[in-house]
């Protein structure tokens, strides 16, 4: 019986990486990762009780509670229609190069190599910045519980970068010893999340002394403190949620190790989505409920005033600690598989020679079967790039945004092609969207080009140097990058990654013949950079 099981996981795995094989690539990786392993990497990245934490005073300060609970459900409803509308994309191109694989592949000859590399470039850079903001917030959240027993401590810029670093290589070390262990971490950051906002659900409730009334947490807006007329505050306070609510199609980047990865990765990226988005309202009415007086929160030197929220809600230094311990491992989690998705998505870029590099980080260490120089590029970047706090103490502001924008116009422009294109490639996909799938595609594009206004605008007005949100500079400072070089380099020699040549792809996904023969896959001589397509179909998936 064992034996069995072996032979069926074997040939499943032989089986998706002749199906990988049909898109251009060799498999590499190791196809290590379950369905629950995605799902818990997806909820691990979007990390909803520490996300919405850390940036608790951008929502605070932008109207309060309308903004905080009505702003996360109208984002967790927008969210689930780009998870959706990518899923019904990934169904039927399961590979790491996600969104930067799909634009080419639904693109015609001629905007393939151009579009890929604009939509590669944006992945990227949302997968690092990511994972950066990710690990910089937390590394002043951990400095903040220093405030629990001392209000007059001011971590230094100098002590928030190297507890940063500090974070980031603790993220590092773990992608690379526990590699074979990523699956299991995936899984126990499910329940710990679980776990951990029940706790303080629980505790807060119980152990607070003073509470608001339900006027306040459900129709209190005051968005004074930001200087934005109202109904503008409202939309700009909505980066709590769409930049906790973004690392979903990050996952995709995992589909090379996942086994039958065109079910499994599209089910774990819209399950997580509506998971976050229940996890998130259980976890901030509560919150709503014993906050203290804003003004206060608002004064915190670091941002970070959830530490605060937790001590006055148990009435000890200590019973606030521990709350924010459990907030402080869903950190961890997060740091992990952020750092883990960007690696891989460093690693699929590169092998197409869209980097600077990219021979270095595109090899897969064979003692750990990971990119470990993807993985080292990542984090260096990382590093750097948290220096600009040094510059500006708003900088995680500019971080979140940069990472936001990034993510979210990377994942509309495939979008936007599929629709362009009459959506034909997704109409066999085995996650369609029906006859809704036009709507719900037009209505997350409409959303995606807001979302470039508003994440570019500074929490409050009026503007000081100190206090601007850098994040249009940051995005137009890798913009320049990657376009000098595409000038150098890309115009030159990138032709996209190895999709089929340009023929319409209304058979993409489809299941010929009951499923005995496998799903047909565009047909074509040659692909895009000139590699002979490899097959005309796919080994069935699911036989």
């Amino acid at each position: 019986m064992p034996d069995s099981f072996a032979h069926d996981g074997a040939t499943i795995n032989n089986n998706a990486d002749a199906a990988l094989e049909t898109m251009g690539y060799k498999a590499e990786l190791p196809r290590s990762l379950s369905m629950m392993s995605i799902l818990g990497l997806s909820f691990a990245i979007m990390a909803v009780p520490f996300g919405l934490s850390t940036t608790m005073a951008i929502s605070l300060t932008d109207g309060q509670s309308v903004t905080v609970l009505y702003g996360w459900i109208f984002v967790s409803i927008i969210s689930l229609s780009i998870a959706a509308s990518l899923a019904e994309i990934c169904a039927v191109y399961p590979t790491s190069g996600g969104v930067y694989y799909w634009s080419a592949m639904l693109s015609t000859r001629k905007y393939a190599p151009i579009v890929s590399w604009i939509t590669g470039w944006l992945t990227l850079v949302g997968n690092w910045t990511v994972t950066l903001s990710i690990n910089f917030s937390g590394a002043q959240l951990i400095l903040s519980a220093i405030t629990l027993w001392n209000e007059d401590f001011v971590a230094t810029q100098w002590q928030t970068v190297l507890m940063f670093w500090a974070v980031m290589s603790i993220a590092f070390l773990v992608n690379v010893f526990g590699s074979k262990y990523l699956d299991l971490i995936n899984k126990i950051c499910i329940y710990w999340t679980s776990a951990s906002v029940i706790i303080i659900v629980v505790t807060i409730l119980v152990m607070s002394d003073d509470r608001r009334n339900a006027e306040f947490v459900f129709a209190h807006f005051d968005a004074s403190a930001s200087g934005w007329p109202s109904g503008w505050a409202w939309f700009v306070g909505l980066l709590q949620a769409a930049y906790t609510l973004t690392g979903y199609g990050m996952v995709a980047a995992m589909c090379e190790e996942v086994q039958m990865p065109e079910r499994e990765v599209p089910r774990a990226m819209v399950l997580s989505v509506a998971a976050a988005g229940i996890t998130g309202i259980i976890y901030l009415i509560p919150i709503l409920f014993v906050l203290p007086d804003v003004s206060l929160l608002l004064s915190v030197a670091n941002g970070q005033p959830i530490g605060l929220v937790f001590k006055i809600a148990t009435g000890s230094a200590g019973g606030g600690f521990g709350l924010l311990f459990l907030i402080l491992g869903i950190l961890f989690f997060a740091g992990v598989g952020a750092l883990t998705a960007a690696s891989r998505c460093t690693y699929a870029f590169a092998r197409d020679g869209a980097i600077p590099g990219s021979r270095l980080w595109a090899r897969v260490d064979k003692r750990f079967d990971i990119p470990l120089w993807g993985l080292v590029l990542s984090t260096v970047v990382d590093c750097i790039l948290g220096c600009i706090y040094f510059g500006s103490t708003s900088a995680f502001n500019a971080f979140t945004g940069v990472a936001t924008i990034c993510l979210s116009v990377s994942y509309g422009i495939p979008i936007l092609v599929s629709l362009i294109r009459g959506r034909k490639a997704v109409r066999h996909s085995t996650f369609s969207l029906g006859r809704f799938g036009f709507f719900i595609n037009a209505a997350t594009v409409c959303w995606i080009v807001l979302a470039i206004v508003l994440f570019c605008m500074p929490t409050a007005i009026p503007v000081t140097p100190v206090s601007m949100n850098y994040a249009s500079v940051v995005f137009m400072g890798f913009a320049m990058i990657s376009l000098i070089w595409y000038i150098i380099r890309g115009r030159k020699f990138f032709t996209g990654p190895p999709v089929p040549a340009d023929v319409e792809p209304e058979q993409d996904g489809q299941v010929v013949g009951g499923g005995d023969l496998g799903r047909v896959m565009t047909d074509g001589d040659k692909t895009l950079n000139g590699h002979g397509a490899s097959a005309k179909k796919e080994t069935s998936l699911e036989k």
